[in-house]
């Protein structure tokens, strides 16, 4: 079966990606101790709506949907280990574009999980499954460690 044809949701890239996630959630709870009010979210609906749900949707829209597959349509492909070049240009470019709105580390911190987001692209053929993982990354994080 090729990996085209895989059920995102079965694909090991996807569920070890998940599962950083809340391992990364997890230590940095325990390491910054942060004072949160769990419930935060339901008190303030639309300012965890906003970064967790919706920014993520429109971003895989614009990045993995539009940019990543622009490149890969129009330049001549090259590869770093399990990365094309329309994931790493278009990663770069995300990343980038993180440098004028957040500090400088939250925004380097920002490529390894745009990586991810379009190997899953690739790996899926499908915008679903880099949105689900985007999702779920902003919002543990901006669940847990904002308020």
């Amino acid at each position: 079966m090729s990996h085209l044809h895989r059920v995102f949701w079965r694909d090991p890239v996807f569920l070890s990606a998940m599962g950083a996630a809340l391992l990364y959630w997890g230590l940095m709870f325990v390491i910054s101790m942060p004072a949160t009010n769990l419930a935060w979210p339901l008190h303030e609906p639309l300012r965890f709506i906003y970064p967790a749900l919706l920014y993520p949707v429109i971003e895989e829209i614009v990045f993995r949907g539009g940019v990543q597959e622009f490149i890969q349509a129009r330049l001549k492909p090259w590869r770093l280990g399990p990365l094309t070049h329309a994931n790493l240009l278009t990663s770069l470019i995300f990343t980038a574009l993180h440098f004028i709105n957040h500090p400088p580390l939250w925004a380097a911190a920002v490529l390894l999980p745009s990586l991810l987001f379009g190997l899953t692209k690739e790996r899926s053929g499908t915008l679903t499954a880099p949105i689900v993982l985007h999702v779920f990354y902003n919002s543990g994080y901006f669940w847990l460690f904002t308020q």
